[in-house]
């Protein structure tokens, strides 16, 4: 099945798109509309599979990874590294959206009049740093669980496996029933992607029949050129990972591909998580190390919502034709390289962000009216992003390591059991 989910979901996300067209051209607006909601059942509880699955199986690999580290100083090790590659890459993603959309000015020639403050629905309180750190430590690991709070999860898991590597001897019936539960998640986790094809082609064909095309038109510019750019993004990122993989650079791209194309269909990373993983461990990572920096790039790591921030915001600079001096970019830069950590968990988050950078720069706030209308089609790139980064990040510490698998791993069942994990080498 993993060869063949990348095949079903691009026919998925064709299949998808022109039954909408069609749709949206025999049907009035009215019966669309409704013929949509029906299709969104399909993808609805799709996501809340995958929702369902996220939690425990966050859990249970990271526990997992750690305790299977030689010690509490190789955890610290790849932590570090971990976190070096997250601001490296981050300050490349936002640089790079600054340089491109003063490069390709999107917005030029809009000439928009400034209007009356508004939010067009984004609550931007619902992002300060108070609550953001108030919100990384659980009160609950099972209230986090609950409701999915995968920073929160990270943090108590970090210390449990923390604590399993550090006991001597370490607790067995602890590490093994963690296994045994990533085991089981990850066979769940193959049930549920059988379904995505169908939810993807749900997805797409309730945005086109209530949209039409025209979503791909309205500011086709803004839209075209911002893609671009990820496209760029992206060929920088691959090219990193050539460094470390040479000529098995190819294999790695095709293990990646059905995690993007899930999150590019679905607009969600969330819901690419569990591809990310096996695929990445099928292509030679170790599972400890794939586990330990996944998790932790879904709450710092997210490249793709970071370029989409410096580019939609100077795009609505553009737009209302106001001029931002080099300082105030950099300025901007470091507010961005700051508050998009704080993204994880926070609802229609790069928009969250946006919104409250504006004010910093006396920018109309009435500009998120601007790129509400085309965030969804956006959304699908960005999340793709943040696929590829998260996943070039596992392979960029796999390789600092010296634990990067050279020949390809035998591919599994569908989502099989993962097998023992092996002794871990001395990075040296």
């Amino acid at each position: 099945m993993p060869r063949r989910l990348g095949i079903f979901v691009s026919v998925a996300m064709v299949l998808g798109v022109l039954v909408g067209f069609v749709l949206n051209q025999t049907l009035s607006a009215a019966d669309a509309k409704a013929a949509a909601a029906n299709l969104s059942i399909v993808t609805d509880q799709f996501l809340r599979l995958i929702k369902m699955i996220i939690a425990p199986l966050v859990f249970s690999t990271l526990v997992v990874g750690i305790a299977h580290m030689e010690d509490t100083a190789a955890i610290g090790r790849v932590g570090i590294k971990t976190l070096a590659w997250f601001v490296s890459a981050s300050i490349v993603s936002l640089s790079l959206g600054l340089m491109l959309v003063q490069l390709l000015h999107p917005g030029a020639g809009m000439a928009l009049p400034h209007e009356a403050n508004a939010s067009g629905g984004v609550d931007a309180g619902a992002f300060t740093l108070k609550d953001f750190l108030g919100h990384v430590i659980p009160t609950s690991i099972f209230d986090a669980m609950a409701r999915n709070e995968i920073l929160q999860i990270v943090v108590f898991s970090i210390f449990i496996g923390t604590a399993i590597s550090s006991l001597e001897p370490k607790a067995p019936a602890l590490l093994e029933g963690a296994e045994q539960l990533a085991a089981v998640m990850l066979k769940v986790t193959g049930y549920v992607m059988l379904a995505a094809p169908i939810a993807i082609f749900a997805a797409l064909a309730a945005t086109v029949a209530t949209q039409g095309l025209a979503v791909l038109v309205s500011y086709a510019k803004f839209v075209v050129e911002f893609y671009l750019s990820l496209a760029l993004l992206w060929g920088l990122l691959v090219a990193v990972a050539a460094l470390a993989v040479g000529r098995r650079t190819w294999a790695l791209v095709k293990s990646m591909q059905p995690p993007m194309l899930m999150a590019f269909s679905t607009a969600s990373s969330e819901a690419a998580f569990p591809l990310i993983l096996e695929g990445l461990t099928r292509f030679g990572l170790p599972r400890r190390i794939v586990s330990f920096v996944l998790p932790l790039g879904y709450s710092f790591n997210l490249d793709g919502s970071m370029m989409y921030c410096t580019f939609a915001t100077l795009f609505i600079a553009q737009a209302y034709g106001i001029n931002l001096s080099l300082a105030q970019q950099v300025t901007m830069l470091l507010l961005l390289m700051v508050t998009s950590k704080g993204m994880a968990g926070v609802p229609r988050a790069s928009l969250v962000v946006i919104y409250a950078t504006l004010p910093y720069f006396h920018l109309p706030e009435a500009g998120i009216l601007m790129i509400l209308g085309v965030d969804h089609l956006l959304d699908m790139g960005r999340s793709a992003t943040n696929v590829v980064g998260n996943s070039v990040a596992a392979v960029m510490v796999s390789r600092w390591e010296r634990q990067l698998g050279l020949a390809p791993v035998p591919e599994p069942d569908a989502m099989s059991e993962p097998s023992p994990s092996p002794q871990p080498a001395h990075a040296g």
